[in-house]
């Protein structure tokens, strides 16, 4: 997608698809650590049951929380369903001598579920009838802000053509 030059300043509008992925959800995590809260059952809580250990990262909730909103707004209509498959991975088989053939699991839709209900308070998704949920105009403007403010702070070589 084309960056756009805004006509009442000199700045360049950037969205969502200009900005790098893993850069943009860095940038959201700090934007949502005051927005969504991690509940108590959370320190427990695997991602799936193919895990053993809950996450160890300190800002898992919000990290979870901006990969979600960003994917939300990316495929949406996105449900529990499918979110919680994309969040799977597989499985290696049996543990004696790898003899049972992989598998895919999903991702635990709990998490999914409750982190889109809180997503839903802050008026960053919302739900479509039965298709999934959608990223709200509110959700788009800080998607977009955030992009435009990790394309400022960024210095790769690669994106100077988008500057």
């Amino acid at each position: 997608m084309a960056l756009t030059l805004a006509t009442d300043q000199n700045s360049v509008m950037a969205t969502l698809y200009d900005a790098p992925t893993d850069e943009l959800i860095d940038a959201l995590t700090e934007e949502l650590d005051d927005v969504v809260e991690a509940p108590e059952w959370a320190a427990f809580a695997k991602t799936g049951h193919d895990r053993e250990m809950p996450p160890q990262q300190d800002d898992f909730w919000a990290r979870r929380a901006a990969s979600l909103l960003r994917k939300v707004a990316v495929d949406g209509p996105a449900g529990v369903e499918r979110l919680s498959t994309e969040y799977g991975s597989l499985t290696k088989g049996s543990t004696r001598y790898r003899v049972a053939p992989r598998q895919k699991t999903d991702g635990s839709k709990n998490i999914i579920r409750t982190i889109l209900q809180q997503l839903e308070d802050a008026d960053l998704v919302q739900q479509q009838g039965s298709e999934g949920r959608i990223v709200t105009g509110e959700g788009r403007s800080l998607l977009d802000d955030t992009a435009g403010d990790v394309l400022e702070e960024l210095d790769r070589p690669e994106l100077e053509r988008y500057a």
